[in-house]
């Protein structure tokens, strides 16, 4: 959240090196944005809208998915598969949202005049129900456009904000972290919504352990949302296997992609312009296949990173079921 140190400014050690904003902005055209619904007592979930290309700019790009366990959803992701593009923004909220969410990115699509015959927007989901009164359906159209609408190229905020607001993260306060890496002349940056794990699971890096007072909550039952971009010309085959590197970065923090969880992984390149309808032949550019490597490695960094800065950036929060706690990072012994 606002004012707190993120992962790294607290001295963990992370490889890498991270662009200007250490945030999945740092691709540039992509824009973030948020709402965040906090209300009475039972009331804490809310959206995160991603535009590949900037909201401005409804063309398409390569994309590739990936399902390390399919516990939860992610739409457009047949379409996905069939043509490897990305035609529409990309929404995380949670798991009763989804329809809402999916149905107010076509409205607003249209109220911009993207007129196509038809429209497959990518929804994911993670489960907030412990927090939020999932059942209430609070998320309404108003608040997935609210959410298209404010997003920007700024600084990425983290933590209980917008689809991550009643999330949890291996115990802790959890929701929405960000981060990214330099390649040579590419970049590589990383959203996560994390709602995953125990605090048995949680690894840290450089001897540093995390605290928190209170009980244990019940086990895994969560999961998590990645998406990852770049402005590396890849085809939709390397961004597949791109997004696939990402359950190595969840893996380096601890998590076993328990039963109950759903891990869904979506990768995106704005690294060809893919301008104009889809029936018009394009010229694109391709990465060699033994040139992907640098950027799987940075894509494994930068997840390592955004799941950690989720549980840098959390406060304590009393929701619906009861209370989770903030994160306290411990440095390791001198």
């Amino acid at each position: 959240m606002a004012g707190k140190p993120r992962a790294r400014g607290l001295g963990i050690p992370f490889p890498g090196v991270p662009g200007p904003l250490n945030a999945i902005v740092d691709v540039a055209g992509v824009e973030v944005g948020h709402t965040t619904l906090i209300e009475g007592d039972s009331i804490r979930t809310g959206v995160t809208a991603i535009h590949p290309r900037g909201k401005a700019n409804g063309n398409p790009a390569y994309a590739g998915w990936f399902s390390l366990n399919g516990n939860g959803e992610m739409t457009g992701t047949a379409w996905i598969d069939e043509a490897g593009l990305l035609n529409d923004p990309i929404l995380i909220t949670n798991t009763h949202s989804v329809g809402v969410a999916r149905d107010a990115c076509i409205r607003w699509q249209l109220e911009r005049g993207r007129d196509r015959l038809w429209f497959l927007p990518v929804v994911a989901e993670t489960y907030d129900g412990y927090l939020n009164d999932i059942n209430g359906f609070h998320v309404k159209p108003e608040h997935v456009w609210a959410a298209l609408d404010s997003a920007s190229a700024g600084p990425v905020e983290e933590g209980g904000v917008g689809g991550g607001t009643g999330m949890i993260c291996y115990g802790f306060k959890g929701g929405i972290g960000t981060s990214s890496r330099l390649v040579g002349d590419s970049t590589v940056g990383v959203l996560v919504q994390a709602n995953h794990g125990s605090k048995s699971q949680l690894r840290l890096p450089g001897g540093w352990t995390a605290v928190a007072e209170g009980e244990e909550l019940s086990p895994d039952r969560g999961s998590i949302i990645i998406v990852v971009a770049t402005d590396a010309p890849m085809l939709p085959h390397q961004l597949k296997a791109l997004a696939r590197r990402a359950a190595l970065g969840l893996a380096r923090t601890g998590a076993v992609a328990a039963m109950s969880s759903g891990d869904l992984f979506l990768a995106f390149s704005t690294g060809n312009a893919l301008a104009g309808p889809l029936e018009t032949s394009h010229q694109v550019t391709a990465l060699g296949q033994s040139e992907c490597t640098p950027l799987y490695e940075a894509a494994v960094q930068a997840t390592e990173e955004a799941i950690i800065n989720v549980l840098a950036a959390g406060e304590t929060m009393t929701g619906f079921r009861g209370s989770v706690p903030a994160t306290v990072f411990v440095p390791p012994a001198s």
